[in-house]
């Protein structure tokens, strides 16, 4: 359904994969990537929102490498050395595309994210002001010396999260979301007991995929994205 595209991004060229919305027009959505990559995980997750009406655009963070499933220590490695400078001007680039796109006929867009991509979204909706007005991160926060300023946040949010997670402790996203609503923020997140990280990915890696709440968690948030992206 998809294809690659190229798009500018801070006087470089950046790349991602695009899904248009099946009724020809819709709002846009960008999808950000886990740690492992734009993975064809995430251009079929991009397939299943452009089916539900939006045009949706995953921009390649990694610029052409990925890590296979078995691979968690490139994964990590390619994590944990991500240029945040590029991603973030890569991520804005992508939205100016999405923007200017014919297929594209809202004046903001959401954003959807899961595990890194979760903590990204959240970075970007802080990041971009009123361009963002919906985001939707799964299993992902940035805590502690991740957070950003905040006070250009204006998005809805609306996270998917994991009752049992090492990677982005519960207790610490419960704190971040009391600390984001004192602010004023409209944040809510929906926590699925027993849940591991990455609970909502068909492929599997870490053994923790659940079909019943990930289908439940990925229904509400194409809801969710079409309760504020009209």
């Amino acid at each position: 359904m998809g294809e690659t595209v190229e798009f500018a991004s801070n006087g470089n060229t950046a790349s991602g994969y695009l899904a248009t919305s099946i009724n020809g027009h819709g709002p846009g959505v960008i999808v950000v990537q886990e740690w492992w990559g734009l993975v064809p995980q995430i251009e079929r997750f991009c397939d299943r929102l452009a089916a539900s009406g939006f045009t949706a655009l995953a921009p390649d963070l990694y610029h052409g490498d990925i890590a296979q499933h078995d691979e968690m220590d490139k994964a990590g490695h390619l994590m944990s050395t991500l240029p945040m400078d590029r991603a973030a001007r890569d991520m804005d680039g992508a939205i100016d595309f999405l923007l200017a796109h014919k297929d594209v006929n809202s004046k903001g867009v959401g954003v959807v994210g899961f595990c890194m991509g979760g903590m990204l979204t959240l970075v970007l909706a802080a990041q971009e002001g009123n361009r963002v007005k919906v985001a939707v991160p799964f299993y992902g926060a940035p805590l502690g010396d991740n957070e950003p300023d905040w006070s250009n946040l204006t998005a809805v949010v609306r996270g998917h999260y994991a009752g049992s997670d090492d990677f982005f402790p519960p207790d610490a996203v419960q704190a971040l979301v009391q600390k984001l609503k004192g602010m004023g923020k409209d944040i809510d997140i929906t926590v699925y007991p027993g849940r591991g990280h990455a609970f909502g990915n068909e492929d599997n890696a870490l053994g923790t995929y659940d079909e019943a709440d990930a289908e439940k968690a990925i229904t509400a948030a194409i809801a969710t994205l079409h309760d504020y992206l009209p």
